[in-house]
């Protein structure tokens, strides 16, 4: 029985295994789909982006920032010191300067003189 045995060498089938041929069929249908891909390209989907802009500059934020200043810049706090020292009693200290000028020190020119006596011409006779 060992003729049998010889069929059990079925090596011819592993060529049958070999069908390259079929990949070459398969390329054609690839350039069709390669019109496609610029469609994709054309999507106006780029344009899209610029709505977030919007969001990007919130009048809302810039709202908030401006109420801050207006607590600085209080007036009352600068209105209520001037008052208390400017007390209407008070305005008499102002009269006090006019009494540094007050016409009787017009008379600090006649003390100029006096500065240089008349009698100062006198000695010079002596030394003769």
């Amino acid at each position: 029985p060992p003729p049998p045995y010889v069929y059990s060498s079925p090596p011819p089938p592993y060529v049958y295994s070999s069908p390259p041929p079929p990949p070459p069929s398969p390329p054609p249908p690839c350039p069709e789909s390669s019109p496609p891909p610029p469609v994709v390209y054309d999507t106006p989907v780029t344009q899209s982006p610029p709505p977030p802009s919007p969001v990007y500059y919130p009048p809302e934020t810039q709202s908030p920032p401006p109420p801050p200043p207006v607590v600085y810049y209080t007036p009352v706090t600068q209105s209520p010191p001037p008052p208390v020292y400017y007390s209407p009693e008070t305005q008499s200290p102002p009269p006090p300067t006019e009494y540094y000028y007050s016409p009787v020190t017009n008379s600090p020119p006649p003390p100029s003189p006096v500065y240089y006596p008349s009698e100062t011409p006198s000695p010079p006779p002596p030394s003769p």
